[in-house]
Parts: C-alpha cells; structure tokens; sequence
C-alpha cells in the first residue's frame, strides 16, 4: 500500500458526523437487549469541514489551551492486545506521560479501550469500532459518576475536593493509521453550547457522552500516519470550570486521501485520572 501524503502546513476537507438536536436525548443499549425498546437512536448529519494537518505546528498546542498535544513517545510494550503486559508495563508509562504534560502530581490509570476498523480482528480482540461522530467522552456528571466507580464513594469524595481531570491518551497499536484517523477540535473554538448528552445504557450501569451539534467556529486538526511511537493526549474532563479547554471534542473520519487498499485502524485509548495538588 503507498500512503498519500498531505503537503506540510496543507489541510484537507473531509466529512464529519456531527449530531441533531431533536430535543430528545438520545438513549443506546449496549448489552441490555431486554431494554432495546426503550432506544432512542441519535440523529446525525454530514458536515465538509477543513481539518488541519497539526504536524507542522505540533509545539504550539498545549493541553490546557487546545485542549490536546501531540507526542513522541517510545513505548516498551510489544503487544498492546494483551492485558498483562498492558497493566505491568502500559500503566506506568502512560502515568508519566500524562503527568508530563498535565503537571499533575498523580496519575490513575483506569481503562484501556482497543478500536480496530476490521470486523472479524475486533471480534477476536473483544474490541471496538472506531466512534464516527463528533463527541467528548464525558459529562459534568458522568466523570464524577466514574471516579466515585473506581475509587469508591468515599475516596472519590475526598478527592474532588481539589482538581481533577480526565485525560486519555490516543496511539496506534501497530502500523501506521491512515484509515480513519483521529480529528481533534480546538477548545477554543468550542462555544459553550451544542453540547448533547447521550446515556449508554449496559446491564449494569449508565454511562453518558456529550456528542457535539455542528458549529462552523469549530477548528479542527489532525496528525496524519500517525505510529506507534506517537501519541495525542488529550483532555476530556476538567474538574475546574475556570479553565479554558475542558472538553475535548474529537472523532474518527474518512480521509478522502485513503488509498483503497489500506490497511484498517488499529488503536488503543487510555483513560486516566489526573490529581492536582
């Protein structure tokens, strides 16, 4: 396969799902099937916005203006599908990459989620598909909702007396991505409106995402061929409403310069806990 490549400092247009306000929250069922008839599917639109190759301008983003920073990073694990080796090796160094570039005294990681373009490979990692619409991943009450899951009630407690973030990191898992990349948004391009929760409804608990309405002040970016010895770290929650990136809105997309031939996505997010002194 011969990658195309975006000419340094070029963009490209391409199309982004973005969800419709209906005035109905959207509800999904993930494995309730019982429930299903209570589903509410969200209603989404086409957009042709510009998305801005970010690799020149890599040093001027930073997480608490954009939202988002784009990172080298060597990794010592060989196989990102295998638990073990993501709990004894991954953790540690996701940690410190995140405390790097959040200045936060202490970092928990939480979660990994594994996202593969190819049907019958997700089937076999018991993994995901790339998200296909414009979203954040959590909300003002569900980020609490999952420290309080994790930590337990009373830790959690004690914790959000001072700042905390939740802040992921995004990286391919093997080759290169160029079948649907990652495009980020610029925080500061995100009016205080547009945003759209949706509940995620498993068995067992309820989880909700902000999916975001169209608005052209948004400003997208994306880090074309990205491997597995780069990363984006990006925030999707903070604690402290005085900041001016919280959220992060971001989504997979088509890149109308994929070849036909291209191998499919394979990614892994981390989620973590960020503390703040």
């Amino acid at each position: 396969m011969q990658m195309a490549q975006t000419e340094a400092g070029g963009s490209i247009r391409a199309r982004l799902n973005y969800i419709v306000d209906t005035g109905q929250a959207p509800i999904h069922i993930i494995d309730w099937p019982e429930m299903e008839h209570i589903a509410q599917p969200a209603e989404y639109r086409e957009h042709h916005v510009e998305i801005i190759d970010g690799r020149p301008l890599r040093n001027e983003f930073g997480l608490e203006t954009h939202g988002f920073v784009f990172v080298d990073h060597l990794t010592a694990v060989e196989d990102f599908t295998d638990e073990d080796v993501r709990a004894r090796i991954y953790d540690r160094e996701a940690a410190e990459l995140v405390k790097l570039h959040s200045g936060a005294g202490e970092v928990i990681v939480f979660d990994h989620t594994l996202r593969v373009g190819d049907a019958d490979t997700r089937e076999a990692l018991g993994a995901r598909a790339p998200v296909r619409g414009v979203h954040n991943d959590y909300t003002e009450k569900s980020a609490p909702r999952r420290l309080c899951d994790i930590l337990g009630e009373e830790e959690a407690e004690r914790r959000m007396n001072k700042r905390w973030a939740i802040i992921q990191i995004w990286r391919p898992i093997r080759r290169p991505v160029v079948a649907d990349p990652m495009a980020l948004c610029d925080a500061r391009t995100i009016p205080a409106e547009g945003f759209i929760l949706l509940q995620r409804r498993y068995r067992h608990r309820t989880a909700e995402t902000y999916h975001i309405a169209y608005n052209p002040a948004h400003r997208w970016y994306y880090f074309p061929h990205m491997t597995r010895e780069e990363a984006v770290v990006f925030k999707v929650f903070d604690s402290d409403r005085s900041r001016a990136a919280r959220f992060t809105a971001h989504t997979a997309f088509e890149d109308p310069a994929t070849p036909a031939d291209a191998w499919p996505r394979e990614s892994i997010e981390t989620r973590t806990f960020a503390f703040f002194d």
